[in-house]
């Protein structure tokens, strides 16, 4: 029994040592990750300066083009992050701030991601290799359920989301494979020829009275002498429960309603993503908006 016992304790001092190695060499890889993903690029980066930063979901990703921003003579660059909500959003601004970012404009695509408060886990894991390594990132994460997990267990983080941030990501990282995510600035052009469902009813979505990363945003641009502009952006035609938009500008009146500026289905790959030729008309109607008088 004694000898049983001793093996169970070998095994687990073992494991305990394995699992502090491991998380080691991982965190030390995506310490050296530039070129991955836009979390990676920001929290390996320092002193960033930008004329205009896009933040949000894949109705940022996909709708804001910066080529036309840079043609203006504006430093731009799209963070908007597929999947996405304003928990990540508001996180990656901060962590922006931390790093040292001068920041002119701060552009939110503020609509369907006010409806909830809460993280997005397959994006959100792509935060936690720097959990250790930034003040930011760790009180963004502490009123998590499974914080005190993520942050006192070696090596449970990777585990958890191994699909995110485990051995396949983490090989790639190693390699220095680049990913598509930071090319064309940022945004992400969907194809012209309509793929997705072009039907689509919100009648039931409704915006959250008070988004506390929504105002978090807010907050860190107004600490940080940063223009904030939110926007609405189109949905195709076919959408059922369209005064949603109305319900998001009774409840925050200081985002721009730009539902309306592109309408024809043609214009979209399926009916919350305009299609590359949609974001390139909605883009211009913003760049005219707000930076018309731009050199």
């Amino acid at each position: 029994m004694k000898k049983f016992l001793l093996l169970i304790l070998k095994i687990i001092v073992l494991t305990a040592i394995l699992a502090v190695v491991l998380d080691f060499g991982y965190t030390t890889v995506y310490l050296q990750s530039t070129n991955r993903g836009k979390i990676d690029s920001v929290f390996n980066s320092t002193a960033g300066d930008y004329d205009v930063v896009v933040l949000g979901s894949s109705r940022a990703n996909n709708h804001f083009v910066t080529e036309l921003f840079e043609k203006k003579g504006l430093k731009a660059f799209n963070f908007g992050m597929s999947g996405g909500h304003l928990y990540e959003a508001s996180l990656l601004l901060k962590l922006m701030i931390e790093r040292n970012y001068v920041i002119k404009n701060v552009i939110l695509e503020a609509d369907l991601n006010l409806s909830n408060d809460h993280e997005a886990e397959g994006i959100s894991a792509k935060f936690l290799p720097y959990l250790h390594r930034s003040e930011t990132v760790k009180k963004h994460f502490e009123k998590q359920a499974d914080f005190n997990e993520l942050y006192y267990i070696p090596f449970y983080r990777y585990l958890k989301f191994e699909t995110r941030i485990g051995f396949r990501e983490t090989f790639f990282t190693t390699i220095q494979k680049k990913s598509k995510l930071l090319d064309n600035g940022g945004y992400y052009p969907l194809g012209n020829t309509t793929k997705g469902n072009m039907k689509n009813n919100i009648v039931n979505l409704n915006p959250l009275a008070h988004n506390k990363y929504y105002e978090e945003i807010k907050a860190v641009c107004k600490a940080n002498n940063i223009h904030f502009i939110a926007i609405m952006t189109p949905m195709c035609e076919n959408v059922v429960g369209m005064n949603y938009f109305d319900k998001v500008h009774k409840a925050y009146p200081e985002i721009y309603n730009y539902e309306n500026v592109v309408k024809e289905n043609k214009y979209f790959s399926s009916c919350g993503h305009m299609n590359d030729a949609g974001a390139r008309i909605f883009t211009t109607v913003v760049i005219n908006d707000f930076f018309k008088s731009n050199k």
